[in-house]
């Protein structure tokens, strides 16, 4: 393919940024901009071909970070879509717990999931849960539409809710926990908790979950759960031009909200208009190819680094909050909080109130680290220990979890299907009560087998602390896990 001076340009613009030109340099690459010529106040052929290649750039990263949050979940249901099949009867359970063969942010290996993709296109979709689940329903923009279960309008004891879509304009029949979705697609999370480290109690549980459209239970098809432990399944968002391309199949298929008409002006500035073809040319695909990479780039500084004003949640310790801002919709007072919403869904998926919320005994909590004592990532390649102290304050359990960097799924060692250690296993506890545990490429001298998590050479990982039913010397902060230190 012969290369246009255009399209020289956009690499060129698109590499001074990746690069980190800093600001003050003799010629930097905004300096550079800023010197682009206007002779009599018209630009010349090369400043404007810089200056439209930048404009599309700059908004083709914006646009990929603000969608993030529903690439996110729709690179999900593609992937879960792929391997298991579509439809509102699907629901994939983890029956043997969720291994690295499945691809996703963060994932929970200690429980047991069950997640599904429905469809609100047709009309009101019934949900009935069953009892003693935790779990969720958020809309296609990760925006929680309900808690269910323990923390949920059933209190644990399950029961009947029904989903409307966004343009229903029926009666709301009675004996319903009923909500209205923003979009058509709907997001289904059960967990349910393992019993003496089982999952068949849990399983058969989720597997009495029943969903079918209002009104027309006995003509709908057969419930099918299969089993997602057994196969493969990638469900990680793109960071290349098919990002884009996914997002145009999502904006025609999901209603128009005004409160998105800004963004949406960006993107029909690059081609994404509802409705219409999208049919980038040469110059855009290599102008949105660099743009994703680069967005992605700038997402995890964002969640990786403490740029973000309340990241650290001890004065004293390297522990990070997954839920910056303490919202569950990134939201302050004044403002949405986009770099907040940003780094979770650059390294997590789902939101709901019993996440965020201060609750003691109830919910969950997820203190994380990506550094170790000394303030530098975590590597792969080194070993380090990680001290819990006594009183871990979990009324249900507490899991400690590895992630990759490059993806934040988990940590994929050969022989290793599991890169957790959770609290109803057979761990070695100190005489004090603490908890030592230890993460490296092998197991550091001494260290018990039971306490150990392996990683990867060369790649960089981080930390998550799973608290179930979470007590008050968590939230008041008298318990703090230590940070991991290095031992080579």
């Amino acid at each position: 393919m012969k290369e246009t001076p255009r399209m020289l340009l956009a690499f060129i613009c698109a590499a001074s940024i990746i690069s980190g030109s800093q600001a003050g340099t003799t010629k930097d690459h905004w300096q550079n901009l800023a010197e682009l010529q206007f002779p009599g106040g018209y630009p010349t052929a090369e400043s404007s071909a810089r200056l439209f290649d930048e404009l599309d750039f700059q908004r083709a990263v914006q646009v990929y970070l603000w969608a993030l949050p529903a690439m996110n979940i729709d690179a999900m249901r593609q992937g879960s879509e792929a391997a298991f099949g579509a439809g509102n009867h699907i629901l994939p359970v983890w029956k043997d717990r969720l291994n690295t063969k499945t691809r996703v942010t963060t994932p929970n290996s200690d429980v047991v999931y069950a997640m599904s993709y429905l469809d609100l296109k047709d009309g009101p979709v019934v949900v009935e849960v069953p009892p003693r689940l935790q779990g969720m329903f958020d809309d296609f923009w990760h925006r929680p539409i309900a808690d269910v279960g323990f923390v949920g309008p059933d209190k644990g004891e399950g029961g009947k809710y029904l989903l409307l879509p966004p343009d229903y304009k029926g009666d709301e029949p009675k004996g319903f926990f009923t909500f209205r979705s923003a979009t058509y697609r709907v997001f289904l999370f059960w967990r349910g908790f393992l019993v003496d480290g089982k999952t068949d109690e849990a399983v058969k549980l989720i597997e009495q979950t029943r969903v079918y459209p209002l009104g027309k239970k006995d003509s709908a098809p057969a419930m099918v759960f299969p089993n997602a432990s057994e196969k493969p399944a990638n469900m990680l968002v793109t960071q290349d031009v098919s990002y884009f391309e996914n997002l145009k199949e999502f904006i025609d298929y999901e209603p128009v909200d005004r409160e998105d008409f800004a963004m949406r002006g960006m993107m029909a500035s690059l081609g994404m208009v509802k409705g219409q073809p999208f049919e980038p040319d040469e110059r855009m695909k290599v102008i949105l190819n660099r743009a994703a990479d680069v967005a992605w780039k700038m997402a995890s500084v964002l969640r990786y680094e403490r740029h973000i004003p309340g990241t650290k949640r001890y004065g004293d310790r390297q522990i990070d909050e997954p839920f910056i801002g303490g919202s569950e919709v990134f939201e302050g007072d004044t403002y949405l909080n986009l770099d907040a919403r940003t780094a979770f869904f650059r390294f997590a998926y789902s939101s709901s109130p019993a996440m965020v919320v201060d609750m003691v005994g109830k919910g969950s909590k997820y203190p994380l680290t990506f550094k170790d004592a000394d303030g530098n990532f975590l590597m792969g390649e080194n070993s380090y220990k990680l001290n819990l102290p006594k009183g871990i304050p979990a009324e249900n359990f507490w899991a400690v979890t590895l992630y990759d960097a490059p993806t934040a799924a988990g940590v994929d060692k050969p022989g290793q299907p599991i890169p957790s250690i959770n609290s109803q296993g057979n761990l070695k506890y100190n005489d004090d009560g603490s908890i030592d545990l230890y993460f490296g490429p092998e197991p550091p001298q001494g260290a018990p087998p039971s306490n150990y998590i392996g990683t990867n050479q060369g790649e960089g990982y981080f930390v998550v602390i799973r608290l179930y039913s979470p007590g008050k010397a968590y939230f008041d902060k008298t318990w703090k896990p230590g940070d991991p230190v290095k031992l080579n």
